[in-house]
C-alpha cells in the first residue's frame, strides 16, 4: 500500500492548493477536508488490492472470441462486481440514479487510482460511467431512468461507437444509417475501435453510436443514438461480434468491430444534432483518458525512485557501491519525472474544480468564463496526460537499466498499454488544430486570457526567481497568442504550426501550475528543477511558431 499512499498523500496535499477546490467547499460544505481524506483514501486502498492484483493477468491472459462472443480474463468478473457494489461507478451521479452525487473533483482523483491499478478494465467502467452522464443529460426521462439505474449498478454497461472503415476522425464521412419504421429507428452499418463492444461482465450493452438520418453533408446529418446489444428478454438486437483486434497493449481490454445489420435503436436527443450531443461523453472521456496517463506516470515515478535507492552502484572503488539515486544525473532524472507527473495531477484538478464550479454557477457570464477555462485546458490535458502515461514509465526504464526492460518489472506494460492514449479520444494533431482554431480564432482566445489572468494572480505573489520566469512565460504568450491569431488570414500555415503552439502553451501552463507546486512540501524541489526546463522548452517552441 506505501505507493498508493504516497499517491493518496501528494494528492491531498496538491488538492488543498488549489483554489478551485477551496472556493467548491464553500458550495459543497459536505466535502470537508476529512470527508474527502476518507473517500481519497479507500479509493487507493480499494485500487491496491482489489484492482491492481487484475493488470498483469489480465496482459497475459487476454481476450478472446469464444462461439461469436469476446471471454475476458477470468478475474474480471468479481473486480467488476466489486467496483460497481461499492458505488465508484457512481460517483458522480445522480442519487436519483443510485449515485453518490459527489464532485467531479473527487471522481477524478480517484479515477487516477483505478486507472494506475489496471488501465484495461477501467476501459469498460469508464465508458459506462460517460454514458450514465450522457444518458441523464439527453434521453427521455424514461430510457434515462431505466438504463443509468442499470449502468451504476453494474447490471448493464455502454460504449461509444463512432469510428468506421475510411472514416475515424473524419466524423463527417460515416455511413452507418438510421432508418424510421413503423415501429422506431433501425440501424444498419459497421463500427470498429469499439472498446468492449462485447463481453461477458453484463447482461446488456448499450452502444451510443452516431448514425446518418439525412442527407446533409457532414456532421449535420447525424443523430445519436442508443443501440442495446440485445432486448430485454434476452434475444438479440441485430449485433455481430465480426473480430477483435490484436493489439501493441491493452490485452485485457477487448477492441471490437461490430456489424448492425436493422437493430433497433432508440433515437437521443435532437434528429441530426449527435455530434454536438455526445460531446458530453466524449469530454469525460478525454478528461479519463488524462487521468489514464497520470496513474500509470504517477506508478512509474513511485517504482523509479524506490529503485533508485535500493540499487547500489559506483561511487569510491575502495568504498562499497552507493545507491544510484546519489548520482546527479539520476536525480536530474528523477526530478524531471516527477516534476512533469505532479504538473499533470495539478491540471486535472484545476480542470475538474473549474468545471464543477461551472456547474454550480448561475446561467451567465461567471459560467461562460468558467467553461471557456475548462474548455481551453481540456485538450491539452488530455494530451499532455496521455503523453506522461508513456513518456514517463520510459524514462523510469532508463532508471532501472536493464531489468526495466524486462517483465519482472511492469513498466514496459505501462508503455505498451499507454500509447494509444494519444490517439483516441482524438489525436494529438485534433487536440492541437481544435486548439488553434477553435479556442484562439473561433473563440477570440477568452480561454486563454482568462488562463493568464489566472496564472498572473499566483506568480505575483511567488518568491523572486519562480515570480520572473512566470511573468516572462506570461508575456512571452501573450505575445505568440497574438501573432498565432494573426495567422488565421493562413489557416495552411496556422495548421502547420498548430502542434508547435500547443507544446508552447503546455509550457506555459506547466510553468504556472510549477509556479503553484513550489508550495508543496512534496512537490516542491522537482517543481523548482522544472521550471527553467521548461521555459527553455517555451521559447523552443515559440520559435517553431514563428
Amino acid at each position: 500500500m506505501a505507493d498508493f499512499q504516497n499517491h493518496a498523500d501528494r494528492t491531498l496535499e496538491l488538492l488543498a492548493i488549489t483554489p478551485g477546490w477551496a472556493k467548491l467547499q464553500q458550495i459543497r460544505p459536505d466535502c470537508d477536508d476529512a470527508t474527502a481524506a476518507a473517500i481519497v483514501e479507500e479509493a487507493a486502498a480499494f485500487a491496491e488490492g482489489i484492482i491492481a492484483p487484475l493488470n498483469v493477468v489480465a496482459d497475459r491472459e487476454g481476450c478472446a472470441v469464444i462461439n461469436g462472443r469476446v471471454v475476458t480474463p477470468d478475474v474480471y468478473k468479481a473486480a467488476f462486481r466489486q467496483y460497481t457494489d461499492a458505488g465508484w461507478l457512481g460517483m458522480d451521479i445522480d442519487e436519483a440514479y443510485g449515485g453518490m452525487n459527489l464532485p467531479l473533483t473527487l471522481q477524478a482523483v480517484c479515477g487516477t487510482f483505478f486507472e494506475r491499478g489496471c488501465v484495461a478494465l477501467m476501459m469498460a467502467l469508464g465508458a459506462s460511467r460517460a454514458a450514465a452522464h450522457l444518458l441523464a443529460e439527453v434521453a427521455q426521462p424514461v430510457i434515462a431512468e431505466e438504463w443509468v439505474s442499470n449502468l451504476v449498478a453494474g447490471h448493464w454497461s455502454a460504449t461509444i461507437c463512432i469510428s468506421e472503415p475510411e472514416a475515424g476522425s473524419d466524423v463527417g464521412r460515416l455511413r452507418t444509417v438510421a432508418r424510421r419504421g413503423k415501429d422506431g429507428w433501425r440501424i444498419t452499418g459497421q463500427k470498429i475501435w469499439i472498446s468492449f463492444g462485447d463481453h461477458d461482465l453484463t447482461q446488456r450493452i448499450g452502444h451510443c453510436l452516431l448514425a446518418r438520418t439525412s442527407n446533409q453533408p457532414g456532421t449535420r446529418g447525424l443523430s445519436l443514438f442508443l443501440v442495446p446489444d440485445r432486448h430485454a428478454d434476452g434475444s438479440g438486437n441485430g449485433v455481430t461480434l465480426e473480430r477483435i483486434e490484436e493489439k501493441m497493449g491493452l490485452h485485457g481490454s477487448p477492441t471490437c468491430a461490430l456489424r448492425f445489420e436493422a437493430a433497433q435503436a432508440i433515437l437521443l436527443g435532437e434528429e441530426g444534432r449527435g455530434l454536438p450531443q455526445l460531446f458530453a461523453m466524449i469530454e469525460r472521456m478525454r478528461l479519463q483518458t488524462g487521468g489514464q496517463g497520470l496513474g500509470l506516470a504517477t506508478a512509474a515515478c513511485d517504482i523509479a525512485e524506490a529503485y533508485a535507492l535500493d540499487r547500489r552502484q559506483g561511487g569510491a572503488p575502495d568504498k562499497p557501491p552507493v545507491a544510484i539515486s546519489t548520482h546527479p544525473d539520476i536525480q536530474r532524472q528523477l526530478a524531471q519525472m516527477r516534476g512533469r507527473t505532479e504538473i499533470v495531477r495539478a491540471a486535472l484538478l484545476e480542470i475538474a474544480t473549474t468545471m464543477d464550479l461551472a456547474r454550480h454557477a448561475p446561467s451567465g457570464p461567471a459560467r461562460h468564463a468558467l467553461e471557456s477555462v475548462s474548455g481551453f485546458l481540456l485538450p491539452l490535458f488530455k494530451n499532455f496526460g496521455a503523453e506522461a502515461g508513456f513518456s514517463i514509465p520510459n524514462a523510469a526504464i532508463q532508471v532501472l537499466g536493464g531489468v526495466g526492460y524486462t517483465k519482472d518489472w511492469p513498466l514496459e506494460q505501462y508503455m505498451r498499454d499507454a500509447r494509444v492514449m494519444t490517439i483516441y479520444e482524438g489525436t494529438t494533431g485534433i487536440q492541437a488544430i481544435d486548439l488553434l482554431t477553435r479556442r484562439i480564432w473561433r473563440d477570440q482566445s477568452v480561454g486563454l486570457a482568462l488562463c493568464l489572468e489566472r496564472a498572473w494572480e499566483e506568480v505575483s505573489t511567488a518568491a523572486d526567481t519562480h515570480r520572473e520566469i512566470g511573468l516572462a512565460a506570461i508575456a512571452q504568450v501573450k505575445e505568440l497568442a497574438h501573432h498565432m491569431d494573426a495567422m488565421k488570414v493562413d489557416p495552411e500555415a496556422g495548421l502547420a504550426r498548430a502542434d508547435s503552439f500547443m507544446r508552447a502553451i503546455w509550457s506555459f501552463i506547466s510553468i504556472w501550475l510549477a509556479v503553484r507546486l513550489t508550495r508543496s512540501a512534496a512537490a516542491r524541489s522537482a517543481a523548482e528543477a522544472m521550471l527553467p526546463v521548461l521555459a527553455a522548452e517555451l521559447t523552443m517552441y515559440a520559435t517553431l511558431c514563428r
